[in-house]
């Protein structure tokens, strides 16, 4: 995996721009593959599947939308043992670590989230110009592809929050071990259940409204998913401190 080189003996704020890039640069072919395979495979391919088996009729973009949540918890699942001892040896503190795997994080979940806002508006005009249906199969926080913010916003909270799922996975059993592991599922869990119930959005939104459970308003539920992302990106940085540059295996 390649990275960026960190230089010794210059300034914290240096180091910290060394340390994202050096994710940056390391998770790029990981992250930009799955765009092209879900854009490609996905979209295009969903949409000829539809052309031959009776027509377009509905959102082929939509299939898709539980993928990038999944997909983000690798992405946090991966940084802690891809990148702790390598940034740690050349002198990244704890702290500082934790700082770029939150700009990260939040970086890769605005640019998957773009994509995705792009893509339905790609779709939304080539439906319209074709006139075909562009129904959406799945719940959102959106009524229709045309809103662009809300389609931004539905999956940046979602991804945010999975991805802090998958850093308080990496971390916990590269820290604890296997079976302490196991045992921490409940609390790595935590950010990304607050989001699914918060937003209501997406496949678990049927089984919500089917056993009568409701969204809070969006003032509410926003801004919650945010304050339960960055609490859970702090437990994950309390939780790496003591945490050695080899841990011990579990």
């Amino acid at each position: 995996m390649s990275t960026a080189v960190l230089p010794r003996g210059v300034t914290d704020v240096r180091r910290l721009k060394q340390a994202v890039l050096s994710m940056v640069i390391g998770l790029r072919p990981m992250l930009v593959s799955y765009w092209v395979v879900m854009v490609i495979a996905l979209f295009f391919v969903g949409l000829v599947i539809q052309l031959v088996s009776g027509g377009v009729t509905a959102s082929a973009w939509d299939y898709g939308t539980q993928s990038p949540k999944y997909f983000s918890m690798a992405i946090g699942i991966t940084i802690t043992p891809a990148y702790f001892s390598l940034l740690i040896s050349q002198g990244i503190t704890r702290r500082m670590f934790s700082v770029a795997a939150g700009i990260y994080l939040t970086g890769a979940a605005v640019a998957t989230s773009v994509l995705w806002v792009l893509v339905y508006q790609v779709e939304r005009g080539l439906y319209a110009w074709q006139g075909w249906p562009d129904k959406l199969t799945n719940a959102h926080l959106f009524g229709d592809p045309s809103q662009a913010g809300m389609i931004f916003a539905e999956f940046f909270l979602m991804i945010l929050a999975h991805e802090v799922t998958g850093w308080l996975l990496g971390i916990t059993f590269v820290r604890l071990g296997f079976w302490r592991g196991v045992m921490l599922l409940p609390l790595a869990f935590v950010p990304a259940v607050a989001a699914e119930l918060l937003l209501v959005a997406q496949w678990l939104a049927a089984i919500l409204n089917n056993v009568g459970y409701h969204r809070p308003p969006l003032a509410v539920a926003v801004p919650s998913v945010l304050v339960v992302s960055a609490l859970g990106l702090y437990a994950g940085f309390r939780i790496l401190q003591p945490m050695a540059v080899k841990p011990p295996k579990g």
